[in-house]
């Protein structure tokens, strides 16, 4: 996983919660192949109504990325999204202890 492109994700917000999409677990993958950059990713629930606004903030933040001429977002469901996804950090901004 491209660790660079991965902290660039981490101004995409969940707008729900409030926390970037990497510490909420969301991001599966991110692969680089030339000026082209593909993300595997997921959202907290099948059919959130926030689909649209997420992938193009990966999108937009992507884009502005030194050498992305190009971005795909791959939404995908399996494994699904679960909160022992999220980072420690994440898990107690919201609350979640364990």
């Amino acid at each position: 996983m491209d660790e660079t492109l991965l902290d660039t994700l981490r101004q995409v917000i969940d707008p729900e919660l409030g926390i970037n999409i990497v510490d909420m677990g969301l991001v599966y993958d991110i692969q680089r192949e030339g000026s082209r950059v593909v993300v595997k990713m997921t959202l907290t629930t099948p059919g959130c109504p926030m689909h649209d606004s997420i992938a193009g903030g990966v999108e937009m933040a992507l884009l502005g990325a030194e050498g992305v001429e190009e971005v795909r977002v791959e939404l995908v469901n399996d494994p699904p999204w679960n909160p022992a996804m999220m980072s420690e950090s994440a898990r107690a901004q919201v609350g979640i202890c364990w």
